[in-house]
């Protein structure tokens, strides 16, 4: 392997350690011990079900190529699994806040090991199936969980800013550490085992179980708003009102939009970017890479996300935003190679960087993001606003997906930059908001407090 490769994971992997163990009584917030057992717990929970996705993730597009399908057949595949997240999601995420969050996330495992099961199967309909179950337990995995913490939290009365570290410390393991350790979990039974592209999904199927297992022994359930008197239709209604009368949640669910699908548009397009004259890189190896990178943004995140969340990721937008402008940069300025195979170009190592970066500005965003979810979306409604913001994502995804040999890489990724600078400006929209609302807040915080006279 490239003496680059190494150095750069090297030199992330000396400042992550760095970072986490230069961490002092100050950095660290004294809990209580019933906090720490119900953080720890939903950690290890968390952990496995982020096991379950991460382990498939390498292998979905190689089982496929296995089974000898087309890059077309493929791409609708893809697809499917996207649009069916966007029109089941909402309502899986109504369902969650109306039947319970735990049944939700009960229903995520089984749907998700049902999914992985699919795939032993070489029939393009079986498959196809098995992506539409996948898209449904993906909506389930970004809101069930998080919607089910946040209101067990407060349930249990334990102290609001103990919030955030359950959701950075969630992210360091559940899209840092076990993201690695999947990665190479599943190298080891695909190349070293021999056991074919089908074992990550069933190794992924014994995690969700055991996952699952403990949910059902452990977590008492939660609701958002149970009123038999409320069908779907009156939720969606009512999530959608939540979302149009107050510009915190419709600003927050933009930047939300704008800046996952620049992420998920740049896991379709950094394998290209890397290798445009098909040189040989380790895909896995770099994927390890980027997790690292994000344990890096997870970590600053833990020390950031007691302070102001709003005005500090207006910066994280603004780098990830240059990060991604990087391959139209060295589009203009590097002369590009015709030469087939070989080792990766002087302007995919500048790239890799970039990427690199913008996977630690990943790392940033997603603690801060439930940070902001947790306080500005109301609890009745948690789990459906959450999947609402999930459509334009979706239809953005799958569009990109469609069109993905209609523009050059750079022209994609120029657009996804000029997206996150768009979140940027909606993040310096959302402080001033949110700096207006404060005294108000607080005059009804006055009102509401009974006299004593």
């Amino acid at each position: 392997m490239e003496l680059f490769y190494l150095l750069v994971f090297g030199g992330l992997g000396v400042v992550v350690a760095i970072m986490e163990l230069s961490k002092n009584n100050k950095d660290r917030t004294n809990t209580s011990s019933a906090f720490n057992s119900f953080k720890n717990n939903y950690l290890l929970v968390y952990s496995l079900m982020m096991a379950g996705d991460w382990l498939q993730g390498p292998y979905v597009y190689y089982l496929y190529t296995t089974y000898g399908f087309g890059k077309r057949d493929i791409g609708h595949l893809f697809i499917a699994g996207f649009g069916s997240s966007m029109l089941f999601g909402t309502i899986v995420g109504s369902l969650a806040d109306k039947h319970g969050r735990k049944r939700a996330s009960i229903t995520y495992c089984i749907t998700y090991i049902l999914s992985c099961i699919t795939k032993h199967s070489p029939q393009y309909k079986v498959l196809m199936i098995g992506r539409i179950l996948g898209g449904i337990a993906t909506s389930l995995l970004f809101s069930a969980f998080e919607s089910w913490l946040v209101a067990e939290h407060n349930k249990r009365g334990f102290e609001q800013q103990w919030l955030s570290l359950t959701f950075s410390k969630a992210i360091f393991l559940g899209n840092g550490l076990v993201a690695i350790l999947a990665g190479l979990f599943g190298n080891v039974l695909v190349g070293t085992l021999a056991l074919g592209p089908v074992a990550p999904f069933d190794a992924a199927s014994c995690f969700l179980a055991i996952g699952m297992a403990i949910i059902l022994s452990s977590w008492t359930e939660n609701y958002g708003d149970p009123s038999e008197s409320k069908d779907l239709l009156t939720q969606f209604k009512g999530a959608a009102l939540a979302i149009a009368s107050d510009e915190k949640i419709a600003l927050l669910g933009a930047i939300q939009s704008l800046f996952e699908g620049s992420m998920y548009t740049f896991v379709f397009l950094w394998t290209p970017a890397l290798s445009p004259n098909d040189e040989d890189i380790p895909h896995g190896f770099i994927f390890a890479t980027f997790m690292l990178s994000s344990m890096l943004g997870s970590s600053f995140a833990s020390r950031l996300i007691s302070t102001k969340v709003e005005s500090y990721m207006q910066i994280v937008f603004i780098v990830s935003s240059a990060s991604l402008m990087l391959p139209v940069i060295t589009n203009i300025l590097v002369a590009p190679s015709s030469e087939k195979g070989g080792s990766i170009s002087f302007a995919g190592c500048i790239q890799l960087i970039g990427f690199c970066v913008f996977e630690a500005c990943v790392g940033l965003f997603w603690p801060s993001i439930m940070k902001m979810r947790s306080q500005y979306i109301p609890e009745e409604a948690r789990s459906t606003i959450m999947n609402f913001f999930r459509i334009p994502l979706n239809i953005f995804v799958c569009i990109v997906l469609y069109n993905v040999d209609s523009f050059p890489i750079s022209v994609m990724f120029g657009m996804c930059s000029v997206f996150l600078f768009i979140a940027s400006m909606l993040q310096r929209r959302l402080l001033g908001v949110v700096e207006r609302s404060r005294p108000l807040d607080r005059v009804r915080e006055l009102e509401s407090e009974p006299l004593n006279i």
